[in-house]
């Protein structure tokens, strides 16, 4: 029976219709490269995008809440090649991620005093949208210490539980892995 369909669809076939659905597969495949190239492309774009101009990270911990909260998307600027004071930052220390707010910049004296401020050269920072205390965590930094070129003191907005400068200290222009620039709150989703 299938012989018969087959000997009888070929019979049919004229040289015109032949070469017609011959361009018809032609037409499909070029259709199909044309699909593959524009993918490649994309996905070359977002590569690049994602890969070499912007960051993807979630927040983890509560270290910077309320501004961000724990399991909030995070997106940097990675080829941000100059920080000012209170800009959010994503940094790599001792194999971990890390996000702060910069206070203090090459050249200054920080100090956390005995009343639980931060004190940049000797005056008394208003810090309006921080409600913790600053406390110095015991034995991990000494105060008041100087930033020497090319480093950055970074405290987390939550400062009782935040994991920043006052635990493992400075931070050199080469761990700032980038600028935040925006979130998706996890409640978003």
């Amino acid at each position: 029976m299938k012989r018969t369909r087959e000997t009888r669809r070929n019979a049919e076939l004229t040289p015109e219709a032949a070469i017609r659905a011959r361009r018809v597969r032609l037409a499909d495949r070029r259709a199909l490269y044309a699909l593959l190239r524009k993918v490649a492309v994309l996905a070359a774009v977002v590569f690049v995008l994602f890969g070499v101009v912007f960051g993807l990270t979630p927040m983890k911990g509560g270290d910077m809440q309320p501004k961000f909260a724990a399991g909030d998307l995070l997106l940097y600027y990675r080829l941000q090649d100059s920080y000012v004071r209170n800009d959010v930052v994503v940094i790599e220390r001792d194999g971990g991620q890390y996000v702060g707010r910069i206070i203090g910049m090459p050249g200054d004296t920080i100090e956390i005093t005995e009343s639980k401020t931060v004190s940049i050269d000797g005056k008394e920072v208003v810090e309006t949208e921080i409600y913790f205390e600053t406390e110095a965590f015991q034995d991990a930094v000494r105060y008041p210490i100087t930033l020497g070129a090319g480093e950055y003191f970074l405290l987390g907005d939550h400062r009782e539980t935040a994991r920043d400068s006052r635990y493992f200290g400075p931070v050199r222009q080469d761990e700032l892995r980038g600028k935040v620039i925006s979130a998706l709150r996890r409640t978003d989703i």
